[in-house]
């Protein structure tokens, strides 16, 4: 096996295929593909890659399909790639538990640099489809652990436990939204824009990068889970604040709430 793992790519254009094959080759990887859904959903049960890139078109199930399937059994890091670029599809994509979105055409050194930010965020630790964000052990130092939480109106985040929690009772977050809402709680109620949380998703901030529509949208979709879970009201927010036209900040500070 390579150092970096292995990967699958599943897709049906062959050009895309091999072009996709050739990226992730050249970055290290082990890489089996496949040409339709179904194919790739059994070709990643069997070899147990720690990345997938997944078409959504495709001729048998599409990936969406595929994907809900893989994610029963496997927590490997996916990277949907579609032409579709509509909000509805970003968000069937990233409930049905993608890591990353990427529009096509691809650029291959955007797949590479994608990936690599992937592979930098913490991996869930679990083999079913859900995505709760990993729970390493404790340091030993309790003045450490308690630099490590931030809090807010009622609720605790603990980036080195990779913890949230509100009102004493724990949330089952995404790797992503886990990282958007560090993001804005370190932030301290300065205005984030969606293009600088696109790099918080990509483990960095690259002014001269490409950020597509479609990277800002995943962004409005991954915040819009984000309020669900945490029961908050964009009219009346607790926690996180639209910025109209700009991104997004915290809530201002209420009396009684820590």
């Amino acid at each position: 096996m390579s150092d970096v793992g292995v990967a699958v790519v599943v897709e049906d254009d062959t050009d895309m295929r091999h072009l996709l094959a050739g990226v992730l080759g050249q970055a290290g990887f082990e890489v089996h593909t496949a040409h339709d859904g179904r194919t790739g959903v059994e070709m990643v049960r069997d070899r147990q890659p720690s990345v997938v890139t997944l078409d959504v078109g495709m001729p048998d199930i599409d990936g969406f399909e595929a994907l809900r399937r893989i994610r029963q059994f496997s927590d490997a890091y996916v990277l949907m790639l579609t032409g579709r670029t509509a909000e509805s599809d970003i968000l069937t994509a990233l409930q049905a538990g993608a890591d990353d979105y990427i529009a096509k055409p691809i650029r291959p050194r955007e797949v590479r640099a994608r990936i690599a930010a992937l592979l930098r965020r913490p991996r869930s630790g679990h083999s079913s489809g859900s995505q709760v964000v990993s729970r390493p052990e404790p340091s030993s130092g309790a003045s450490q652990r308690e630099e490590s939480v931030l809090r807010h109106n009622g609720l605790s985040l603990d980036h080195r436990m990779r913890t949230v929690d509100v009102g004493g009772v724990g949330l089952d977050l995404t790797r992503s939204e886990f990282d958007l809402l560090h993001e804005l709680l370190r932030s301290a109620g300065a205005v984030r824009s969606r293009r600088q949380l696109v790099g918080t998703l990509r483990g960095r901030f690259s002014p001269g990068g490409y950020i597509s529509e479609a990277d800002e949208r995943a962004v409005e979709v991954h915040i819009g889970n984000l309020r669900r879970k945490l029961g908050d009201d964009p009219q009346s927010p607790r926690w996180l604040q639209t910025v109209r036209g700009v991104g997004y900040c915290l809530a201002r500070k209420r009396s009684g709430d820590t």
